[in-house]
């Protein structure tokens, strides 16, 4: 039988034609991206060697730096200042430019500080150097923008700078630096005084000791190391005193101490004789105490103001110890007037 009797039957498969040409598309594509992406590595390879040979033969190298130390110099009731001390060496052997300083405080990731120091000025070559970051965080600025934020609580605190500097053949580098603490909100402290003991009257010269209770509101303990004050008996000024006195004034605790006195009842005036009559005259005192605490010294106020003072006689002189009790609270105190009648000072709050 010839072939063509029995034909061979031959598959023939036909390819798309665009199909194969985005295929060898995509192919070359990887190519050329994988010989971009060698020549690139190439590159940054070659850019590294140059640099370590530069650094080597030059003595070119990056910058380090590192927070040394944060420092409270001053705190009181309305800011504290804060520095920190920021150490910087520079392995070049040429002095490089300090261009920017980018600082930022923040407390349980809310902005409470942040700001921009330009021209920081300039790193010596070949050493190191102490570059120190003034802030001034301002309580009010916190109070007024995080209700939550109360007087006398520490709160966390998180500082953040940013230093840019231009160092040849690296260009410009920005070193991050992070460093944590703690920074309290201060409360000035309440104060009252409690009693008068007299040890020594007379209108020439009178000697006493003012008995003070001292309540610390604060979340840290206060070291008390000096309290200066002035005493006032109605509008004249009785005298006041600088006193050393060490003491710890518990944090949330009340703390009493005692305070001498001495003052010329004669230079009271009218005052006196209110006094003397039972009339009853107001009383205040101000002043200051300064306290170590751990977070650095600080200076705080103390005032009382409002308080009332009045003479009455002793029981046993015909007075009536009932009448001692005005809204529940009365102290009282035993003074001899010109060697007569003995009367008691009382001190109404």
């Amino acid at each position: 039988m010839s072939s063509s009797e029995n034909p061979e039957i031959v598959e023939r498969v036909f390819k798309d034609k665009d199909k194969d040409t985005d295929k060898d598309k995509e192919e070359n594509d990887d190519k050329k991206d994988e010989q971009k992406g060698g020549f690139i590595e190439k590159v940054k390879d070659f850019i590294h060697d140059i640099g370590e040979k530069i650094e080597g033969t030059i003595g070119f190298g990056k910058p380090t730096a590192d927070v040394s130390g944060i420092h409270i110099p001053h705190i009181n009731l309305e800011k504290a200042e804060i520095v920190v001390d920021v150490l910087v060496k520079n392995p070049n052997p040429i002095p490089i430019p300090l261009i920017d300083i980018n600082y930022l405080i923040e407390s349980d990731g809310r902005k409470l500080l942040s700001g921009l120091i330009p021209d920081a000025g300039t790193i010596h070559a070949h050493g190191s150097e102490t570059v120190k970051i003034p802030l001034n965080l301002v309580y009010d600025d916190i109070k007024t923008t995080y209700h939550d934020i109360k007087p006398g609580s520490i709160i966390p605190y998180k500082i953040k700078v940013d230093l840019i500097v231009d160092v040849p053949v690296f260009g410009r580098i920005t070193i991050p630096l992070e460093k944590t603490g703690e920074i309290p909100i201060p409360y000035k402290p309440d104060i009252d005084v409690e009693k008068i003991h007299f040890q020594r009257f007379s209108f020439e010269e009178t000697v006493a000791v003012l008995k003070l209770k001292l309540e610390n509101k604060n979340d840290f303990d206060l070291g008390l190391n000096s309290l200066d004050y002035d005493l006032w008996l109605s509008d004249v000024n009785v005298g006041g005193a600088e006193l050393e006195k060490s003491a710890t004034l518990a944090q949330n605790g009340i703390t009493h101490i005692d305070l001498p006195i001495t003052f010329r009842p004669k230079d009271f005036g009218s005052a006196l004789w209110d006094m003397i009559r039972g009339r009853g005259t107001g009383y205040s005192m101000k002043g200051n105490i300064n306290v170590d605490t751990p977070f650095g010294p600080m200076k705080l106020p103390i005032s009382k103001e409002g308080g009332t003072t009045s003479l009455k006689k002793n029981k046993e002189d015909g007075g009536d110890d009932d009448e001692d009790e005005v809204n529940g609270i009365s102290y009282v105190f035993q003074v001899q007037l010109l060697g007569h009648v003995g009367y008691q000072l009382c001190i109404h709050r």
